[in-house]
């Protein structure tokens, strides 16, 4: 009898082990949701070989609503339609989405938006059609932007990586600097010398007739003047720290000469310039 029984468990255990083989962790062979903030959602990642266009930003297309292409990592955030709009120094885009599972965007990653507050969250509207839309900031087109996506029924963050991509806006809307007039900052960086010096940054930008201005203002009183392309730059202040208006172009390398008198002897310093037109806003 005592045989009968242990030859009766081993085979139940094997069954046992058996079914765990074939159900995975979970004991379920159901098709399971998709996974929350902090893991990897491999069945729903959306493979990309193609290769990607480079960013277009803000300043580089006309003012204007256009649709657009988005593509998503995860086939269970699938984006019907998207409406570009370019105003002001200031992109933006209405997502519609094909489900109403989710409550709330965050521009970033789960992570960051549990530590964010509400209010940078951005909650559905539901059109006409009962669909779900979004109005979200748009950073640049033709990259990764990191989304993270509330689930209403689980409760949880998923996060996605969308792309807005460029190749349905008309070739006329986009040009290679295309900054309407208005008055902008941007963040600038000053590199060269010896290090001690600085400019104020984000720097205001003034755009009118297809030329930038830019008012820097260094860290000191003592510049003279400012050499660039061979064209000499004074102060437009007498009081403060030395402040200049010169001319700027976005993402590229401005080379400049400084004259200080900081030293006991006025020299000549070097720098380069350079203003980000992702950080490009209108003021």
């Amino acid at each position: 009898m005592k045989k009968q029984i242990k030859k009766f468990l081993c085979i139940t255990m094997a069954l046992s082990l058996s079914m765990i083989m074939i159900t995975g962790c979970s004991g379920d062979t159901a098709q399971t949701d998709e996974n929350p903030v902090q893991s990897i959602d491999e069945d729903n990642v959306q493979e990309d070989n193609t290769e990607k266009a480079d960013p277009v930003y803000v300043n580089q297309i006309k003012d204007g609503t256009y649709n657009i292409e988005v593509s998503s990592s995860s086939s269970m955030f699938k984006i019907v339609d998207a409406q570009l709009t370019v105003k002001g120094g200031e992109m933006s885009a209405v997502l519609t989405l094909s489900g109403t599972g989710y409550e709330k965007l965050y521009m970033g990653t789960g992570e960051e938006a549990l530590a964010d507050t509400d209010d940078k969250c951005i909650y559905f509207v539901e059109d006409p059609q009962g669909k779900y839309t979004y109005e979200v900031p748009v950073e640049a087109l033709n990259q990764d932007i990191n989304c993270a996506a509330w689930s209403i029924r689980k409760g949880k963050w998923y996060d996605r990586v969308l792309v807005f991509q460029s190749s349905m806006i008309p070739e006329d809307a986009i040009t290679e600097s295309s900054v309407p007039d208005g008055t902008y900052s941007a963040e600038a960086t000053l590199t060269g010398g010896s290090g001690r010096a600085s400019i104020e940054s984000p720097a205001d930008i003034t755009s009118a007739g297809g030329t930038m201005t830019a008012t820097i203002i260094w860290s000191s009183p003592s510049y003279e003047y400012m050499l660039i392309d061979g064209v000499y730059y004074y102060p437009v202040n007498k009081n403060g720290n030395s402040t200049f208006e010169i001319p700027v172009s976005l993402d590229k390398d401005i080379e400049v000469t400084a004259q200080t008198v900081a030293m006991s002897t006025p020299h000549d310093v070097d720098y380069t310039l350079r203003f980000d037109s992702a950080t490009l806003k209108s003021k």
